[in-house]
């Protein structure tokens, strides 16, 4: 299965909002057991990291492998990563002899489906409400949130007793607060906004209750 990748991120948007919306598409059409593979203009625009994140989410989209093509980004990924300048020649030279090597003049390959993105129309989303894998637009998480969690209209609440604290727990109080492995840790640039998200609300004025 081909996906085609176009367009850029809008500014405002992260390599996670693009993996979620991925992997939602290819749910959707489903790919077990089928090998996936990214093309197109938009690989420009997308480094190493970003694909990273990409591949490394095959498990939660259902495919075998989602993987790239050898373009200028896979030599830059050899040359930061200290292999010989002779190594690096021998595989772009060897690649380009084998048609094997993308440009954004490269045709596109032939797969049995194919499967088209415009990476400009991903917006801000957010993961769940229950699995890694799903997505919610960033303006649809209030309305989701409700529908998903309150009954006829009534939130749930328990009375406990932390750190000699009585305390109310009810349906939005954040017990554990993580960073999911697949969407975000293998992308230096998201964990880095993370940090930042979480530093700025401190010193806004943010605190954690018992």
């Amino acid at each position: 299965v081909g996906v085609k990748l176009t367009g850029t991120l809008p500014e405002g948007t992260t390599t996670t909002d693009l993996v979620l919306t991925v992997t939602e598409m290819l749910r959707k059409k489903g790919v077990v057991e089928k090998f996936v593979e990214f093309y197109g203009s938009g690989l420009s625009n997308l480094p190493l990291a970003d694909r990273a994140t990409i591949g490394n989410m095959a498990p939660e989209y259902g495919a075998t492998v989602g993987f790239f093509p050898i373009d200028e980004e896979t030599l830059r990924y050899l040359r930061n990563t200290g292999r010989d300048p002779r190594q690096v020649e021998l595989v772009e030279r060897y690649a380009k002899s084998q048609g094997l090597f993308r440009t954004d003049e490269t045709p596109d390959p032939q797969y049995t489906e194919t499967l088209e993105l415009d990476m400009h129309t991903i917006v801000p989303s957010m993961a769940g409400p229950k699995r890694p894998q799903d997505r919610i637009p960033l303006l649809e998480v209030k309305q989701n949130f409700e529908a998903t969690f309150n009954e006829a209209g009534k939130a749930k609440s328990a009375k406990v007793e932390l750190d000699g604290q009585q305390v109310e727990l009810s349906n939005g109080t954040v017990v554990i607060a993580a960073i999911t492995s697949c969407t975000n840790t293998t992308n230096p640039s998201v964990m880095i906004g993370a940090g930042l998200l979480a530093k700025n609300a401190v010193e806004r004025g943010l605190t954690r209750k018992p």
